[in-house]
């Protein structure tokens, strides 16, 4: 029983896609299961326990599982599975930050009175998803953020874990550095070399040394992540600060006019998500992932300080300049992935004009490009995107666009752990 402090949920559905390609081919059901040919894009958990991982190498994941079913993903499945999801959280709090597409926060402390115990209101959340829906869902219980995040990948999966206030301590200390918020394997390794392996050994550590160790910003935040300080309150309706998209390439190397097709398949998807939320950006990210599974990005600032748009012809040219910028190392290395991300974001009506303005009627290039995008879009929305599509994408597949839902909060990509189930287990 909470006796203070906020009560927060961390909800997190459980190999999101390939949970959902159970759901709807009973066949798969129960069998190693993999998103994605090229690279895995997700693995059921019967995938996962020969070792199969995102984004693993669809060959290497054959070799680790021989039996191993890979089906293609539908992100359009995956949209609406998640959308129904977000309905039920949003049913039991209004206090909702959403992460990502299978994740979220929900702040449940003002519900104990009206509803019940907390571990009530998640066993209850846990019941709905796996009815309504039809999908596991695994649920942490906790006082801050990151204890919730923790306790529901230690649950994983479909399990729920409480972290009753008295017991953080004896919850978090006993884990493995790497459970903490910004320790990945450089940091990890920076750790353990100096005798570090647990949160509890990075807990008895002045700040000071830990500073010196892996840097002022991220001794700070892992000193204070380890002593149990986590203010943060859950955050509703705070606008994301870009969007993006991506696409799996697989192993075969690809043609410099094969790339420029997807990058321009990926412009489009962002752009007209920028226009469709009455928003636009100053910044272009190119991110690429190579076949020694290393990563590359590229950026570019339009215009001056303050310019920004949601022109897609502008987005195509800065991307083509980023990939030709590229262009050497991906032919050095082979690229495996590819996506892009528009960030800097602001309501359209603060874009600010630059002269010299082409009037009357803004019939420059950038008034024929608002109303060529203007039109496109509304022959999509009516008939599909499908509907109507650029001279280079014709013949060539469309692309692999990770989905994002509408804004509901700052997106980020989730975690899953790797746990023996649990049931309203409590620490």
């Amino acid at each position: 029983m909470f006796d203070y402090g906020r009560v927060i949920l961390h909800a997190d559905l459980d190999s999101f896609y390939a949970s959902v390609e159970q759901r709807d081919d009973p066949s798969l059901r129960g069998r190693p299961v993999a998103v994605g040919g090229g690279v895995v894009l997700a693995a059921s958990y019967e995938a996962k326990a020969y070792g199969v991982s995102t984004p693993m190498a669809g060959s290497e994941a054959r070799r680790l599982c021989p039996g191993l079913i890979t089906v293609r993903p539908r992100f359009s499945a995956y949209v609406e599975a998640s959308r129904a999801v977000f309905e039920i959280f949003r049913d039991t709090t209004p206090l909702v930050e959403g992460l990502s597409i299978d994740e979220a926060f929900l702040d449940v402390g003002g519900l104990r009175r009206l509803v019940g115990e907390p571990v009530e209101i998640a066993a209850t959340l846990r019941r709905r998803v796996r009815t309504e829906v039809g999908l596991p869902i695994s649920v942490g219980v906790a006082r801050t953020k990151y204890l919730a995040k923790v306790a529901s990948a230690v649950s994983k999966p479909d399990g729920l874990l409480l972290v009753a206030p008295d017991r953080e301590s004896q919850f978090l200390h006993p884990l493995p550095v790497e459970r903490l918020w910004g320790v990945g394997k450089v940091t990890a390794a920076k750790l353990r070399a100096d005798g570090i392996r647990t949160v509890g050994d990075l807990a008895r550590r002045e700040e000071e040394v830990l500073q010196g160790l892996v840097g002022k910003a991220s001794g700070r935040h892992l000193w204070a992540l380890a002593h149990l300080r986590d203010p943060r309150p859950v955050e509703v309706g705070r606008r994301r600060g870009s969007v993006g998209a991506q696409r799996a390439l697989g192993r075969r190397r690809c043609t410099a006019a094969e790339l420029d097709a997807h990058v321009v398949a990926l412009i489009d998807r962002v752009a007209r998500r920028l226009r469709g939320g009455e928003r636009i950006g100053r910044t272009l990210i190119l991110r690429l992932r190579f076949d020694d599974f290393t990563r590359a990005t590229r950026s570019a600032t339009i215009g001056s300080a303050g310019a920004a748009t949601g022109a897609t012809e502008v987005w195509v040219a800065t991307a083509r300049t980023l990939l030709r910028s590229a262009w050497p190392l991906i032919e050095e290395r082979g690229c495996t992935l590819i996506g892009v991300s528009i960030s800097g974001l602001s309501d359209a009506g603060t874009e600010q004009l630059e002269l010299p303005l082409d009037w009357p009627g803004m019939q420059g290039a950038v008034g024929r490009s608002s109303i060529l995008d203007g039109a496109l879009d509304q022959v999509k929305d009516k008939y599909g995107a499908g509907a109507i599509t650029r001279a280079v994408l014709l013949g060539s597949d469309d692309g692999i666009e990770m989905p994002q839902l509408p804004d509901p909060g700052p997106f980020r990509s989730s975690g899953e752990g790797h746990m023996t189930p649990g049931s309203g287990l409590s620490v």
